[in-house]
């Protein structure tokens, strides 16, 4: 590998370049059997030609942006000059008309309705929960135990997600939710990649069919715990009561599809994307002891006795650190698009209205140009000098990591996703080392960034520090 001086400043900008040509494609099909094979490959291909790179999804002209400068513009100007795309029948099945599909004035209403569960004082009171999940894992775990990391830490998430979306501790409620969740968001990752991409919503698939099936399931379970709420004289604390309470500046309520469409994006947000981030960070850390070890240093020294909580998330330097290292290697959303409309430009080049343009975490993320040693697992370039870290953090170019989005349509469930992953990380390898199976686990994009296997590891219990030796 290729070591790459460290970018302490980026003189390379977007301003000024021009639109090359990307590779030929196929009558009709344009580009999409490449695209289809294997969509991260394809992008990264696509960012050796350079930062504006033309392409065609089917007949429909596209474009791929890989410089951190375009790729702000793309995801600030969305609402202005750049709209939503459709993505299609099957994610429309799933997602309906939730805060991440809609647009203009409905989307800035939803937002203005959904914004509120997940603010900061919101995330810190779903901490003691997702806690108290990790924890209830962690004394069941043993010496020695062998551990399918994949299925734990999917049915911890998928807890946590009910716990703090539904107020629910059903057997039911996670694991019918989880199942059609699984079922639907594989589907949709297959339709997007594939021919289905390019087949009217009227056309029948199996794919549809099966997303059609999963849906009701989840519609099922969604409307019946929302008539359970709605039944309760008390107010609870998980999200959907605030978004039964919420209401916007006319005083209207949200409707009972729309707050189907707000739940399942949330458990989505909440869940999916949290799940395999974990399931990532367990791959490298078993494979980086020396990251392994200066985590569990940083636990010992700052939780000590105690389990960790809200209050100990902006210590745990570190710990976040990991997790956001996680993200720029394997990105659970590993794609953004936008449609130009009239105006459109991206680093001064003028983009014909209709034109569909693509940017991609897994592409950018691994980019040289913005990362020392990109391949390279490396919390440390995002670590502030002190407790683990020996290094300054990189400069790393604004809208170079963007694992949540960014601009107005920026994830609303960020803080969120980082503060479970980091307190779930914590109370696991606080106590116990995974070593994972040999064997390299491949990425699967589909709705979100998946790995291509079950994940086994031995757990090896850690001996543990008194609050004395952590001082």
């Amino acid at each position: 590998m290729t070591t790459q001086a460290r970018p302490t400043t980026v003189e390379s900008t977007a301003a000024g370049q021009k639109i090359v040509p990307g590779p030929r494609g196929m009558p009709l099909l344009g580009n999409l059997p490449e695209f289809g094979k294997d969509p991260l490959a394809f992008f990264e291909r696509l960012r050796a030609r350079g930062d504006l790179v033309s392409w065609r999804f089917g007949r429909s002209p596209a474009l791929f942006i890989a410089h951190p400068d375009t790729i702000g513009e793309l995801l600030t100007e969305v609402e202005r000059t750049f709209d939503q795309p459709d993505l299609g029948i099957a994610f429309r099945t799933l997602l309906g008309n939730g805060v991440v599909v809609a647009k203009g004035a409905d989307w800035r209403r939803k937002r203005s309705l959904v914004q509120p569960s997940v603010r900061p004082r919101q995330v810190r009171s779903y901490a003691a929960t997702m806690a108290e999940c990790a924890v209830a894992l962690a004394d069941r775990w043993t010496d020695g135990q062998r551990v399918d990391i994949k299925k734990e830490m999917t049915a911890l998430t998928q807890l946590i997600a009910v716990r703090t979306i539904f107020g629910a501790d059903t057997a039911a409620d996670t694991e019918a939710i989880g199942r059609a969740m699984d079922v639907a968001q594989k589907e949709i990752g297959a339709e997007f990649s594939g021919i289905g991409a390019l087949l009217p919503d009227w056309v029948p698939t199996p794919g549809r069919a099966r997303v059609t099936r999963a849906t009701a399931v989840i519609d099922t379970e969604v409307a019946r715990v929302v008539a359970r709420h709605r039944e309760g004289d008390s107010e609870r604390p998980d999200l959907l009561s605030r978004l039964l309470a919420a209401r916007d500046e006319t005083g209207a309520r949200l409707s009972d599809r729309e707050i189907r469409d707000e739940t399942v994006t949330l458990y989505i947000g909440g869940h999916e994307t949290t799940s395999s981030t974990l399931v990532w960070a367990w791959y490298l850390l078993s494979r980086h002891p020396r990251v392994r070890d200066a985590l569990t240093e940083e636990l010992d020294r700052v939780l000590g006795d105690h389990e960790p909580g809200f209050d100990d998330y902006s210590r745990l330097t570190y710990t976040q650190a990991v997790v956001k290292e996680t993200l720029r290697l394997y990105p659970t959303i590993w794609l953004i698009t936008g449609i130009a409309k009239d105006g459109a430009s991206l680093g001064g080049t003028p983009i014909p209205p209709g034109t569909r343009v693509w940017s991609s975490q897994w592409a950018t993320h691994r980019d040289g140009r913005w990362f020392t040693d990109p391949e390279e697992f490396r919390p440390e370039r995002w670590h502030t000098p002190g407790s683990a870290g020996n290094e300054p953090p990189e400069e790393i170019p604004e809208y170079a990591w963007f694992p949540f989005g960014g601009g107005p349509r920026v994830c609303l469930g960020t803080r969120f996703a980082m503060v479970e992953a980091v307190l779930v990380l914590a109370v696991l390898a606080r106590r116990f080392t995974l070593t994972v199976d040999p064997g390299e686990i491949r990425p699967v994009p589909s709705l979100t960034l998946q790995p291509d296997r079950d994940l086994h590891a031995t757990a090896r219990t850690r001996p543990r520090r008194r609050a004395t030796d952590a001082r």
